[in-house]
This record gives structure tokens, sequence and C-alpha cells, in this order.
């Protein structure tokens, strides 16, 4: 019997920045009703905010929801409001370290865009992520940049050769995240397991970047059942699966 649903966010849940629709909060809204649900995201808090939190029903069912920011480095539970359980961002050294080096892997493989949209190398704190196009970047000039993820994994590579005590991982449509050592997808299923006393055997993880190299791989790796998705309607159809199994077998027991 699976205890705990664990979702990415851009990709899986809405598309890349956007928040989620009405059908997407209303099936979470009933997920959350028979199961505790956790999403994990590369990106930070604000961006959750926006996605996510704004587009949910506030009621009692939020407690069983948990949120895992810049990969699980900061954790957020609800009990009236959300509070932040724990952060852990990088020291100095470590951000002029990963800046310098992001700077020079971007030179040496010539990827240049004509036009960007907002920041391209945003410091989450506890991550640092470059957005080829910028953050704000509109999403069907995200979609055209690298479908194939052929540009990002080559900025990966050389990122992988300069920094290799980094962890960089290829997430969203356009970008790269760097966070320390260890720090990924499988390092937020840990603290899901540990804070919320759930065995991985006991959850699902679901996201678009389940492949090597991506942002969600760490999650398979770490030993968790997952199912790959290719975006939100994807993942809809999924949500209402796990709902018609968790609801029978509750019917069953």
């Amino acid at each position: 019997m699976k205890k705990l649903i664990v979702f990415d966010l851009d990709g899986t849940l809405a598309e890349s920045k956007s928040a989620v629709d009405p059908a997407m909060s209303g099936l979470l809204h009933d997920l959350l009703a028979i199961v505790k649900v956790a999403i994990i995201s590369g990106c930070g808090w604000p961006q959750f905010e926006k996605q996510v939190v704004a587009k949910l029903p506030h009621d009692e069912r939020l407690t069983q929801l948990s949120l895992l920011p810049t990969c699980g480095t900061k954790f957020y539970q609800y009990s009236g409001d959300w509070k932040k359980l724990y952060e852990e961002d990088f020291t100095r050294d470590q951000r002029d370290k990963i800046l310098s080096s992001l700077h020079k892997a971007l030179a040496e493989a010539g990827y240049k865009v004509a036009k960007v949209w907002g920041e391209v190398i945003e410091d989450r704190g506890s991550q640092i992520t470059f957005s080829a196009l910028g953050q704000k970047a509109p999403l069907e000039e995200k979609n055209k940049w690298d479908p194939d993820y052929v540009k990002r994994k080559k900025i990966k590579a050389i990122l992988d050769k300069l920094i290799p005590q980094f962890s960089v991982r290829i997430g969203g449509s356009t970008s790269i995240d760097i966070t320390k050592p260890g720090i990924d997808k499988a390092y937020g299923i840990g603290k899901l397991r540990d804070l919320l006393h759930i065995s991985l055997k006991e959850m699902i993880y679901i996201g678009d970047a389940l492949f090597p190299g991506g942002n969600d791989y760490p999650a398979e790796k770490a030993g968790v059942d997952c199912i790959p998705v290719k975006g939100p309607e994807q993942t809809k159809q999924v949500i209402k699966t796990i709902i018609a199994c968790l609801s029978d077998r509750e019917q069953a027991a």
C-alpha cells in the first residue's frame, strides 16, 4: 500500500514556470483526501507559491502536503500557514566556484541566444540555476530551444569536469540545476523518508525527466517506484488511476 505520492513540478504537474491548471488543482485536492503528497522541484519557494500554493483550495487537506523547493534543501509543511522546517544554503566560496565555472562552461559550449527574458543565472540560496532563455521566457520559445536535451547535455558534460564536487542536473525545458554534492531528488526523497517516517517502498515518484542525467533520475536510483510522464495531461491520467486504485483498496479493506 503506497502512503506517499511524490511529484516533480515543471513538466509534470504544470508547464514550465506556469501555474497548475484548475483540473490539476482539483485532482491534487482529491488525492490529498486519501494519501500524503509531496512535490520536489529545483525551483525556489516563490515559484512554488505562484505555481501551486495559490492554486490549491486552502483547507485541512493541505496538512497532507509537503513542499520541497530546490531539490529538498528546503522543506515546507502546512499547519494553518506554510512553515519552513529547514534551509541549507551554499557558502560564499561554493557559490563563487559554481558561478565562475558556469560562465566558463557556457563560453566553451558556444551557445548564444538572440533574446532572453529575465535572469539567465538565478541564485536560489541552496541551488544555482541556469535558464538559457531567462526565467520569464515564453513557453513556446523554451520548447523550441533544446527539445532533445543536446545543448544542455553538452553544457552539463563541461560542468561535470569543472565542478565534479557538485551535482549538475538537467531540469525544466531550458535549465540546468547545480546543487551541493549529493543534493538531488534522491536527497529530497531521503528527507521525506526521515521526516514523514515513510519507507521508500511506500512511495511513488512521478516525473518527466526520469532518464539518466535528468533531474528526476536520482529518485529512481534511490529505489523508489517511478512513473515517467511526458507532461501535465499524462500526469492527470496517472493521478486518476492512483485515486481509483487507492479508493478500491480502502473499500476492500
